[in-house]
């Protein structure tokens, strides 16, 4: 079992960040089929250009990188907060000392492939890190890119949800949602199918990471990472094709129209106009004015939360929802 000592001054300091690069790596480490894999239609549609890429660039350098628990911290830098972007990656794994780079492959025993004579090649180099990190940015804009800004949408939905959960019933109840395995027990954090003993946070808080690929719950628990949780985000099955105890909008459909019963079915959190069109993949203009056929139905309320309006379903509208299932 693995367990986080918490303290009251760790809950202060407790925060959220977005990854980039660690859902880059969990991606192509899916697609390689080293981790779970992932849903049908988005690995069909990735596939050719992966195993592409893995041909014309260095990419299977970077998946020699890869072990079943982890790789090494400088392909995927801790991130500083939820603004955080691949750019922002991207050049702290340029900025990776070679020698830094070498003594984290020496620790982190790469996998069988690293054997391979043009991977050998490649590791071995005084360019490694430059010719890795190339690879990196070639499989981000072909593999992830294009995706990003829905994956990003959800991760930050997700975060509001979880900040209304902390707000509404507290710390160990956002924690215990974020994972069926995970419970809050006498001031700490337990994961139960996890190895790892018992670690103190020290005051330094728990950085947690909604993730738009990773299909489990993984964690950071060693320097240079703070210590992490890293979680599934709200919503992604969704996005995928993939079954999830969500209403059938076909009833809701037929009354309200097909637009504004996927906003209503989305809203089971507060989300934003700009939110629910990434997410939703759908023009910001037609959200807004379904949004405001939806709130003078009385079916949605507003309210500003810092910069953004969010939109949430009144009680007519959860009845609504919840009649169509």
């Amino acid at each position: 079992m693995l367990r986080f000592e918490v303290s009251v001054e760790d809950l202060l300091r407790s925060r959220f960040a977005l990854s980039p690069a660690l859902d880059l790596c969990l991606l192509l480490r899916s697609l390689a089929g080293q981790d779970r894999p992932l849903p049908r239609a988005w690995a069909t549609r990735l596939l050719p250009a992966f195993e592409r890429l893995r041909r014309e660039t260095e990419l299977n350098a970077v998946l020699a990188l890869q072990t079943p628990q982890s790789g090494p911290n400088f392909i995927a830098p801790p991130p500083s907060g939820l603004n955080q972007t691949w750019a922002d990656d991207l050049a702290m794994i340029r900025a990776t000392p070679l020698e830094a780079a070498r003594q984290e492959l020496a620790t982190t025993l790469p996998g069988p492939s690293v054997r391979d004579p043009r991977v050998r090649a490649v590791l071995d180099s005084k360019d490694a890190v430059p010719r890795i990190a190339e690879a990196m940015d070639q499989a981000w804009h072909e593999l992830l890119a294009p995706d990003w800004p829905q994956l990003r949408a959800i991760c930050e939905r997700d975060v509001v949800h979880r900040v209304g959960v902390i707000g509404e019933h507290g710390w160990a109840t956002a924690i215990e949602s974020l994972h069926p395995g995970i419970a809050w027990q006498a001031g700490g954090i337990e994961i139960g199918f996890f190895r790892g003993g018992t670690i103190r946070l020290a005051g330094d808080g728990l950085l947690l990471i909604p993730s738009a690929v990773v299909g489990h719950i993984a964690a950071h628990t060693e320097d240079p990472w703070p210590r992490t949780l890293v979680y599934p985000a709200r919503g992604t099955a969704a996005l995928w094709g993939e079954q999830e105890t969500v209403p059938q909008p076909d009833a809701l459909t037929a009354l309200v129209g097909r637009s504004r019963a996927r906003l209503l079915l989305a809203l089971d959190a507060p989300a934003s106009t700009s939110h629910l069109a990434r997410s939703l993949a759908m023009a910001q203009g037609a959200v807004g004015d379904h949004l405001a056929i939806l709130r003078g139905a009385g079916l949605l309320v507003r309210a500003r939360s810092g910069r953004s309006v969010l939109y949430r379903r009144t009680p007519l509208g959860e009845a609504l929802v919840a009649g169509s299932g």
